[in-house]
């Protein structure tokens, strides 16, 4: 289960359900996708084809969502 948490410019962020408890963020286009840490900052963990331009969208789009991104993440992952 990968469940959305929302879709803007192209992009999709979601989590996996069986991956490791630190908080972060995946992110996909249509060019690639890649994982952004939110803790103990927001910063890139792994790319796969996204662009340098693309992965700074995604960056200012997590930071502009992250307080969405991180009550998604508790109601997903309670405890």
């Amino acid at each position: 289960m990968s469940p959305t948490v929302f879709r803007e410019a192209g992009f999709r962020f979601y989590f996996f359900s069986r991956e490791e408890p630190r908080m972060h963020i995946h992110v996909q286009s249509g060019n690639g996708e890649a994982k952004f840490w939110l803790e103990p900052s927001i910063q890139i963990a792994q790319n796969h084809g996204l662009s340098m331009k693309e992965l700074n969208e995604a960056d200012s789009l997590i930071r502009e969502h992250q307080n969405e991104i991180r009550t998604a993440w508790q109601q997903h992952f309670p405890g």
